[in-house]
């Protein structure tokens, strides 16, 4: 069974198209990331699975319950979307036990979260008090009080310091390995690929990539960067690398041997060492999932603006990615 589905899924906000005929299916477990250039419906996603936007047409279900009912399945989801609100006055506890009294929950489940999240010890200090990063903590803490299936948060490692977002990071990948479905969107896009097992992709409304995580990196171009001893030979050395077959391209920091893995590493420095040139590096590396989430939506608003005004009208065919994944 699967956590999200949905059927040419839509909503129009008058003359804007936030999401345009979305088909996807999310099965159930692992860490799930959501990502996609402002604009492209990542929100307006969120807000119709959980019940706070209705669609213009199409289809969705959640843990299997149409989205027409979220009554059906709101018990079984917990949600972090934007900001988390609380009352300054009051207490992490107190706030918490006011969420937990609502929902009809026990309030022994608000010190299990408070642990989990890393506010035990301040949970008794107002709201008012907390930093950014302490009130996202808090708001995980609320998303987690039913003990939820389905986990959906957005931006949740915002305003978190490197050693906070280590240890969201680390707490997404036990709660998806506990069997939970994690939906998580976030421009961050180094923390999505250390923490979701696969990714949706969006842009301008439409899907553009589902699946792993490991098979959209596979995607990125892998090269060599070398940088000879002496900055003057790269002309030189350039030269001679192409003459034996090799593509290369020069950058601020050196040589780029394109398309080699590091398999043809000694290869290379042999190449080189042959043509009497001593190399001070050489170091393989792979596009990050950055890289390859900019080759697919656009590397810059200018890319994005003229793919915005290119994509054909409702009904016509999907509108290819401003640039291919390698």
């Amino acid at each position: 069974m699967t956590a999200l589905a949905t059927h040419a899924l839509t909503r129009r906000y008058g003359d804007r198209l936030a999401v345009d005929r979305l088909s996807l299916a999310v099965p159930r477990g692992g860490v799930v990331g959501l990502v996609g250039p402002n604009g492209s419906g990542k929100s307006t996603l969120l807000r119709m699975l959980l019940g706070l936007v209705a669609p213009t047409s199409g289809e969705a279900q959640v843990l299997g319950q149409d989205i027409a009912d979220p009554s059906r399945y709101a018990a079984r989801v917990g949600a972090l979307v934007e900001s988390p609100a609380f009352i300054p006055v009051l207490s992490a506890r107190a706030n918490l036990l006011s969420l937990a009294r609502l929902r009809g929950l026990q309030a022994s489940r608000v010190s299990e979260v408070l642990e989990v999240v890393g506010l035990t010890g301040r949970e008794r200090e107002p709201v008012r008090r907390f930093s950014l990063g302490m009130k996202q903590r808090l708001g995980i803490a609320a998303a987690l009080l039913p003990d939820p299936e389905l986990l959906v948060l957005d931006e949740p490692t915002n305003g978190l310091d490197p050693a906070g977002i280590v240890e969201i990071r680390a707490l997404l990948r036990r709660l998806g390995a506990q069997g939970r479905t994690v939906l998580v969107s976030s421009h961050l896009l180094s923390e999505i690929e250390a923490a979701c097992d696969s990714l949706l992709v969006l842009r301008f409304g439409r899907l553009v990539y589902t699946g792993t995580t490991a098979e959209l990196l596979a995607r990125g171009q892998v090269r060599i960067d070398l940088r000879p001893e002496h900055d003057g030979d790269e002309g030189a050395l350039a030269a001679a690398l192409r003459r034996a077959g090799y593509d290369v391209e020069r950058g601020t920091t050196g040589l780029h041997v394109l398309e080699a893995d590091e398999d043809r590493a000694a290869e290379l420095n042999r190449t080189a060492a042959a043509a009497g040139f001593t190399l001070r590096s050489l170091v393989t590396s792979r596009d990050s999932l950055e890289d390859v989430f900019l080759e697919m939506t656009g590397r810059d608003d200018g890319e994005l603006a003229l793919a915005r005004a290119e994509r054909p009208a409702p009904g016509a065919a999907p509108v290819p990615a401003a640039r291919s994944a390698r």
